[in-house]
């Protein structure tokens, strides 16, 4: 199988650092060209699915503009210019709950939209976390921090309580690496 090949690009909205819409002229492998293929671009971002000590998961009750009512959330933020994702999620785990944790494990990066773009969101679990210090963070959205059992975490995905893909994501991947302690 063979890539598709960006000939140009031409930004026709710019609303930095959040978002940008771009008009690609794309070549497919056949030689087809075609001329206007939408694209966005965003900044990529992190989700941190952190469990404490007692292997309770650290789960936000929030609230978020594109969603309706309340919803379940793991930790996330987006990846500052120059920074690691790695450093974002500790730096993320940190501001939002005001815990550290040393054990980490990359759960992959994945891009938001196949055909779109929109970034990449880069999932991580953290373990044993522990609280060291207040939140600093600076979230427009109201968010209650839970400690939530696995089992609660279990129902709640299955139940759609998680209501942005990334982050139902993010959690059953969390889930996955955790089956076997």
């Amino acid at each position: 199988m063979q890539p598709w090949r960006t000939r140009s690009r031409r930004t026709v909205l710019d609303l930095s650092p959040w978002v940008s819409v771009e008009t690609h002229v794309v070549e497919l492998p056949d030689g087809q060209v075609i001329e206007d293929w939408p694209w966005l671009e965003s900044r990529d971002y992190v989700n941190v699915v952190a469990l404490n000590g007692d292997e309770r998961f650290l789960i936000f009750r929030q609230t978020k503009y594109a969603v309706r009512g309340s919803t379940l959330a793991p930790i996330g933020g987006y990846v500052e210019p120059g920074e690691e994702p790695l450093a974002t999620a500790h730096r993320e785990l940190l501001e939002e709950s005001g815990h550290e944790a040393d054990d980490w494990t990359a759960l992959g990066h994945y891009v938001v939209d196949g055909n779109r773009g929109f970034g990449t969101g880069h999932l991580y679990l953290a373990r044993r976390a522990r609280h060291v210090a207040d939140p600093a963070a600076d979230d427009l959205e109201e968010q209650e921090l839970l400690t939530l059992s696995r089992a609660e975490v279990e129902d709640a995905l299955l139940a759609g309580e998680f209501k942005v893909m990334s982050w139902a994501a993010a959690v059953a991947l969390a889930l996955l690496a955790t089956r076997h302690g």
